[in-house]
């Protein structure tokens, strides 16, 4: 908490608007990249400057600009004022820690969403921001980092008999976002089979190793969360077709997708309920075998507490003792004490508590 303070701390006392990148510093070049299509003709390429985009704004055909990289002002700048887009977008799309929302401006309508994915070398789930402005007919996307993410959209797009290729720029939002609701899907996945591997260590042998796991699958679980409850409240937005962007036709895609975005929400509060009866199962097995051990010490010192007694009192040093000048006095104490302490042991047995 105190880094992402500190990197909020750059923009106090800057006007609204003003663009500051927040989020991990990058010091890779931005990748550009266009895909311009219809029905019938499809242009790929990666270009070099942002000015080489410009000339798509005005053309009839659908333009999907996809922006790899935010960390560099002037380029964010550039696209601003070319799309005229507001500096409070610009300033939302520069800054990683906004929350997911749908902002409609009339000519574009502005969305952040959240990506998770799976850091597989800290074993984590990190998120990415990546925010759309879909217009009439182009459509931009500014990923912090390059991911193979929409590289199946891309594939689509090249398939002249894909339904994609029929349909305006509402509907590649559209795909956009599907492909991030299901990336959802592939988190739960791999979220479940942790979960399933904790159980069965809870099962066998529970540890301290185990315990943190659990609270490591909770905090993670409502990191989730924050993402997803507002992508609901999003794609409900997009839905409802209040915006003359998206067509009646592709109002029905959308409300696909908030079904989708409902069954995340309703698998995430089904893991976190898992996830904290693990906690309380990790919590009542420890506590079993607290008890179990406190039984056997319990036992152990009631078996010996008449023997102590016994012994106690032959180790007093009184002069006259009767049977300190027994020839037989030494054995047969040893056998009364082993006598007491085995009808002890019978007894724990027959009432159970061994």
């Amino acid at each position: 908490m105190p880094k992402l303070f500190k990197k909020r701390t750059k923009k106090i006392g800057l006007p609204p608007g003003s663009l500051v990148h927040i989020g991990e510093k990058r010091a890779e070049e931005i990748k550009i990249t266009i895909i311009d299509y219809d029905d019938m003709h499809i242009q790929e390429k990666e270009i070099k400057t942002i000015d080489e985009c410009f000339p798509f704004k005005n053309k009839p055909t659908v333009t999907w600009i996809n922006i790899d990289g935010i960390h560099q002002v002037e380029i964010i700048e550039k696209i601003g004022k070319h799309f005229k887009l507001h500096p409070l977008a610009l300033e939302d799309i520069m800054n990683t820690k906004q929350r997911p929302k749908m902002e409609d401006f009339g000519d574009y309508i502005f969305i952040v969403l959240k990506i998770p994915y799976c850091d597989e070398k800290n074993n984590k789930i990190k998120v990415e921001q990546i925010s759309l402005i879909l217009g009439p007919n182009f459509v931009i996307s500014f990923q912090e980092i390059e991911k193979a993410l929409f590289n199946p959209i891309r594939e689509r797009l090249r398939n002249v008999k894909s339904r994609i290729r029929k349909f305006g720029a509402d509907y590649l939002t559209y795909t956009l976002i599907d492909v991030i609701v299901d990336n959802y899907f592939m988190i739960m996945e791999n979220l479940e089979k942790r979960i399933e591997d904790i159980e069965e260590e809870l099962i066998t042998d529970p540890t301290s190793e185990t315990l943190h796991a659990i609270h490591k699958l909770k905090r993670e679980m409502i990191f989730l969360g924050k993402s997803v409850w507002p992508l609901r409240e999003v794609i409900n937005s997009l839905e409802r077709g209040e915006s003359s962007l998206i067509k009646e036709t592709t109002e029905i895609y959308f409300r696909d997708v908030y079904d989708h975005s409902i069954r995340v929400i309703n698998t995430i509060e089904t893991l976190k309920e898992m996830v904290t009866g693990m906690l309380d199962i990790y919590l009542s097995s420890v506590s079993k075998r607290l008890n179990e051990i406190m039984k056997v010490l319990t036992i152990i010192a009631t078996i010996f507490i008449p023997l102590t007694f016994i012994t106690g009192i032959y180790g007093m040093n009184f002069r006259y003792m009767p049977e300190l000048n027994w020839f037989w006095g030494y054995p047969i104490a040893l056998f009364i004490m082993v006598g007491v302490g085995i009808s002890m042991l019978v007894y724990c047995r027959r009432k159970k508590w061994l």
